[in-house]
């Protein structure tokens, strides 16, 4: 099983109205679609990393919005959506709806016109949607990775996993930090080189897999 994440610019006439209204004037430069439902009657959340004001004048333009509900936090603002319709292109979401992958939120729009998102699936299915979708906009593959079914897609050890586990119960994480190296090594049993090392690499891990992510 493969996991690509996709970027795509399609024509104006495919364009989503959200999209089209932060591409246009408003101070909203992503809007992530989180969640939908599977149901004809859409129930979305959406985040943008804009105000209320500006996070309802980008939903405006969705004829098919039936009620909203906005919820600021510190980076941006929720949007609860119910629409009686997606507003999606009839032959995008026909491709969706046949194709043989699962996608993963969220969609991410972006000011410069690109849907980010991913798909899972095998390879020659992976192949076939790319080619469909490659007809109705300028497709791009930015990266390609085996799927996991972790919560963290981190290549971590069992020995890594161990000593970020005591790192976090010796307070090695807290701030101010309350626990040591050496703390880590006697939880683990082992030497302090080695617990620095497991932490190190364990470290680099995750942080690697967070800014490919992002």
């Amino acid at each position: 099983m493969k996991r690509v994440q996709l970027s795509v610019s399609y024509p104006d006439r495919f364009v989503h109205p959200i999209q089209r209204r932060i591409v246009s004037d408003l101070p909203i430069t992503r809007a992530e679609l989180l969640m939908w439902s599977p149901t004809e009657d859409a129930t979305t959340l959406l985040w943008c990393d804009g105000d209320r004001d500006a996070t309802a004048q980008a939903v405006a333009d969705v004829e098919s919005l039936v009620a909203s509900n906005f919820v600021e936090d510190a980076d941006g603002t929720y949007a609860f959506l119910r629409q009686d319709d997606y507003e999606f292109p009839a032959v995008l979401l026909e491709l969706v709806a046949d194709a043989r992958v699962i996608f993963l939120p969220p969609v991410t729009f972006l000011e410069t016109g690109d849907v980010q998102f991913e798909a899972v699936g095998e390879s020659e299915a992976l192949g076939a949607f790319h080619e469909e979708l490659s007809a109705l906009g300028d497709l791009t593959v930015e990266r390609v990775r085996e799927f996991e079914r972790r919560d963290s897609p981190s290549r971590l050890t069992d020995r890594q996993r161990a000593a970020l586990d005591a790192a976090v119960s010796v307070g090695y994480y807290d701030v101010p930090r309350n626990g040591t190296v050496a703390d880590v090594a006697d939880a683990l049993d082992c030497s302090s080189s080695t617990a620095g090392e497991l932490l190190r690499k364990a470290e680099a891990a995750v942080i690697s897999d967070y800014t490919e992510t992002r």
